[in-house]
């Protein structure tokens, strides 16, 4: 009896791969569009999270007439959000993070960021982290800003890492730098007390790791160091946690000289991968593609005008079924 036990629990671990990989692949095949989350712009009521819809990954249809799908006076202590990253869990869960904010208060006046979570896209739970309570008595307290969150999953750790870019005003934190921290169990919250994710020697925002199929990380961020270009740089690796064995792509990402922010990389349905980025100085967001996220090709640029103004802003896909169900509930024309 004792030997039937451990044979079927011993067949019963060698299928889960190949059950994962199947609920995978199944995922993946039921994908037909794709969901944008943006914010419109630095006034106090465009700092709020939209949504618009594509089924082609480069062309977007806003929702709700292009008006905010949450109301940031209802989930953030500043009453306004910037930056919001969206990401689909394997389990189903979406996570969104966002940058607590209001620019008309000053770009330092940031002091945290806002957490949420659903499971349809619709209706989102919320909390809040407050740096200096969070992390009262710690260099931390002293943030001034807390920039453009995101998550991916570490696999190595089995958590959910929420990644920011922090300055200080003591001297600390002397120019931008990024930090993680992982994610409460129930993304209600964050764990310990944030650690260096990388220190670029200068200053450094709005990153965005993405893993292709042979489980290299790709991670994009911008150049912030007053007085040179504003662009898009690139470490590929395949440990989260060593650094010193990442590699800098030469050059900078983007097809354009004029300066840039807020870069999105997400894959295509169709294959390949679709790189987008806030032209902030030029009024437009710029989208390219890639096959093998080294070299990208010019798409097109969409001119930020009359209900689509997005900035800063993350894409995920979603299925014909998720797609309708954010039509219902946020109607395209809705007046």
């Amino acid at each position: 009896m004792k030997t039937r036990k451990l044979l079927v629990a011993l067949i019963a671990t060698l299928c889960l791969p190949a059950t994962a990989t199947m609920s995978l692949a199944k995922k993946k095949a039921e994908m037909t569009s794709y969901l944008f989350a943006y914010f419109t712009g630095n006034a106090p009521e465009q700092e709020q999270i939209c949504f618009a819809i594509s089924d082609d990954g480069f062309n977007y249809t806003p929702l709700n007439g292009g008006r905010p799908i949450i109301s940031s006076d209802t989930i953030a202590l500043s009453k306004g959000v910037r930056d919001p990253h969206i990401l689909r869990a394997d389990d189903g869960t979406f996570y969104m993070v966002a940058t607590d904010m209001r620019c008309s208060l000053g770009w330092t006046s940031n002091r945290g960021i806002v957490l949420m979570k659903s499971n349809d896209l619709i209706h989102w739970e919320h909390h809040t982290v407050h740096f200096p309570e969070r992390f009262k008595g710690t260099e931390f307290a002293n943030v001034t800003r807390v920039w453009a969150p995101q998550t991916i999953y570490d696999k190595s750790a089995g958590k959910y890492m929420v990644y920011f870019s922090l300055l200080t005003d003591d001297k600390s934190i002397p120019y931008d730098k990024v930090y993680y921290c992982y994610a409460t169990p129930d993304f209600s919250g964050l764990e310990g007390t944030p650690k260096v994710l990388f220190d670029y020697k200068e200053a450094t925002i709005d990153t965005d790791i993405v893993e292709d199929e042979n489980g290299t990380y790709h991670l994009f961020f911008k150049t912030e160091k007053a007085g040179q270009h504003k662009g898009i740089r690139k470490y590929t690796f395949t440990d989260l946690h060593s650094p010193d064995t990442w590699k800098l792509r030469p050059g900078f990402c983007e097809i354009t000289k004029s300066d840039v922010e807020g870069s999105c990389v997400f894959p295509l349905i169709q294959g390949g991968w679709c790189l987008m980025y806030d032209c902030y100085r030029d009024h437009h967001y710029q989208f390219a593609k890639s096959s093998d996220l080294n070299t990208f090709e010019y798409v097109q640029d969409t001119e930020t005008r009359g209900t689509f103004t997005p900035r800063h802003g993350t894409t995920i896909q979603i299925t014909k079924k998720e797609r309708k169900r954010l039509v219902k509930a946020f109607p395209i024309n809705n007046k």
